[in-house]
């Protein structure tokens, strides 16, 4: 007859038998009912060539009668069970410690500041700057000082940088005007502080569309014009005339077409209708500047030819895509 007592100790026997057995794995009960249990358990899996690994099991299971703790290896009748592998536990640990408390608090998209620096984290940067309350965003973000002023300077230094990239990527390639327009209207800063922003109107009248209606520093309209760099347009005549550089026919039709728009925005200046198409802009003795050809192999008597050139016009300056080019490196202080 087999005691009370004979029993307990046939368990404890049998129980540090499967625990000498399984010394390499652990069960856990994640809850008990009467007759369901639903277990964890996780074991090492030796590797010859690579670091061992841990493995993952979570199932559910009918509770056996004979059932007592959780170190039961084998447990028969699953309703469900699932094994994670090495990799797969790994990332799910990941998952939870990166994921839970911020999840469980109600925060859907957060930024993981033990590692910010994230591909994921600029994901979400990404997708919160690209909010369609674009306004109410910034608003918040200068409000409560979030963005410091260094991280704001580096910002537009950045942004500037690329454009410049940009820049030369377009000279490498011959695009028409409204390529160049397009540029010119995101970075008009390469245009330098006499202007500070581009008017929506590019209209004068109905013979006369400029590229860029302006307004300058000072309150008052101007113009800005520009001629693609490549497509053929000399700046200089092919030969001497007595020894010295001449403008070409094709920059000396640019520049009367640059007059032309002087003249007609200040016939215009007193029309009402104007006044309210650029925004309430003044006009008065409106400027142009003309980007114009390339310069990056002038020499130096080219060079002081377009000196004196320009020193001729008292309402029109004449500028190349390489002369904007060093302005912007300037402005970034990327010159030579």
């Amino acid at each position: 007859m087999v005691t009370c007592w004979g029993l307990l100790n046939l368990k404890n026997k049998t129980k540090r038998l499967l625990m000498t057995k399984v010394k390499d794995q652990k069960f856990t009960i994640l809850r008990e009912k009467k007759t369901v249990i639903t277990r964890a358990g996780f074991w090492k899996v030796p590797h010859n060539t690579s670091p061992d690994e841990i493995h993952l099991k979570i199932g559910r299971y009918q509770k056996p009668k004979d059932f007592y703790d959780a170190e039961t290896v084998e447990l028969s009748e699953p309703k469900s069970e699932l094994t994670l592998d090495g990799e797969e536990f790994s990332n799910l640990v990941s998952f939870i410690q990166e994921n839970y408390e911020s999840f469980k608090s109600g925060a859907k998209a957060y930024l993981p500041l033990d590692n910010p620096y994230d591909i994921s984290v600029a994901n979400q940067i990404k997708q919160f700057l690209d909010s369609n309350e674009k306004s109410t965003m910034l608003n918040f973000l200068i409000s409560n000082q979030i963005v410091p002023e260094e991280l704001e300077i580096g910002l537009a230094h950045a942004r500037r940088a690329r454009a410049i990239d940009e820049y030369n990527l377009l000279l490498e390639s011959d695009h028409t005007e409204n390529k160049w327009q397009h540029w010119f209207e995101n970075n008009n800063w390469v245009l330098g502080s006499d202007f500070v922003r581009v008017l929506d109107e590019r209209i004068i009248n109905t013979k006369n569309i400029s590229d860029f209606l302006m307004e300058s520093y000072d309150g008052f309209l101007d113009i800005v014009e520009i001629k693609r760099p490549e497509g053929g347009l000399q700046f200089w005549q092919i030969t001497l005339d007595h020894g010295n550089y001449v403008p070409h026919s094709d920059l000396i039709k640019a520049i009367t077409q640059a007059t032309k728009y002087i003249h007609e925005v200040e016939r215009q200046a007193d029309s009402m209708e104007f006044f309210k198409r650029v925004g309430g802009t003044k006009t008065i003795k409106p400027r142009c500047t003309l980007i114009y050809g390339r310069s990056f192999s002038w020499n130096e008597e080219q060079q002081e030819a377009f000196r004196i050139l320009n020193s001729s016009y008292h309402n029109l300056t004449i500028m190349t895509f390489d002369h904007i080019l060093e302005r912007a490196k300037r402005i970034l202080g990327k010159s030579n």
